[in-house]
């Protein structure tokens, strides 16, 4: 049931009100980190009794900062990449399957969701020191994955259950393939809903910490986990530019994502 806002009276100001605070309480300290990547001080003081951008030149110029960010970007289109195709299939089997156990498959798929975070990681850390995978490109993408393909699941799923699938047969009914139906109906249908896809999982990639420190090693960093390393060591602004950074990739992706959805709605 839908809530219409104008009935409410003088209850809507409180209901304005407490969004406002949750926003301020949500938004403030990205906006304290970002001012603090622009000032002068060699601590993190806010406010900032300057403005500089010798802190990014700083972040620019360290051959670290740069290859850990590379290394995030990496895994993350690889991570990108894969959890679409593979929550594709799956999403298939779940949605269109019928068969014996698909609510419990449902489920197993979604459980990375529901657990801790450290629980898989440490999980991950003592399975892949047995089979050599641990501070490796290929440990790093599969933990990735094991976060993001929940959430790939979830999205195509949705996108697929929206689908009318007779559009598919009227395909194949009109010569086509069941395959080359899915590939020129289906697929396109659903575009939307594999773009989200693949954004969720690049940035849950892309901004992962927890795994990302237990699967890390001297020669293998991500960005977040570089930032963390830093942070226990100087509080230096150049963390303040590269979580600025973090967070503006963030930004940017989902107004991406904003404007296409608003684009296909039209």
């Amino acid at each position: 049931m839908l809530l219409n806002f104008d009935k409410l009276g003088p209850w809507r100001w409180a209901l304005v009100g407490i969004c406002v605070v949750m926003a301020l309480f949500l938004l403030l300290p990205i906006v304290f980190i970002i001012a603090l990547s622009f000032g002068n001080s060699r601590w993190l003081i806010f406010p900032p009794p300057g403005w500089t951008l010798n802190w990014y030149r700083e972040l620019f110029a360290d051959p670290r900062w740069i290859g850990a960010a590379l290394n995030s970007a990496k895994i993350a289109v690889i991570v990108m990449i894969v959890s679409v195709v593979l929550g594709l299939l799956a999403s298939f089997a779940l949605v269109r399957g019928r068969f014996r156990g698909r609510e419990v498959l449902r489920a197993f798929f979604l459980t990375p969701m529901v657990l801790p975070v450290v629980i898989i990681a440490v999980a991950l850390y003592a399975a892949f020191l047995r089979i050599g995978l641990n501070g490796t490109l290929i440990g790093f993408v599969i933990a990735h994955v094991i976060v993001a393909l929940p959430f790939a699941i979830i999205t195509i799923s949705g996108a697929l259950e929206t689908f009318d699938p007779s559009i598919e047969d009227a395909a194949i009914l009109c010569g086509a393939s069941p395959w080359e139906a899915r590939f020129r109906v289906t697929l396109p249908a659903i575009s939307q809903g594999l773009f989200s896809a693949a954004i969720f999982s690049f940035l849950i990639s892309w901004d992962e910490v927890v795994l990302a420190i237990f699967m890390a090693s001297p020669t293998l960093q991500t960005l977040p986990v570089k930032v963390w390393t830093t942070l226990r060591q100087d509080l230096t602004p150049v963390i303040a530019a590269a979580s600025t950074l973090l967070v503006l990739l963030t930004v940017v992706l989902m107004i991406v994502a904003a404007l296409i959805r608003k684009g296909k709605s039209r």
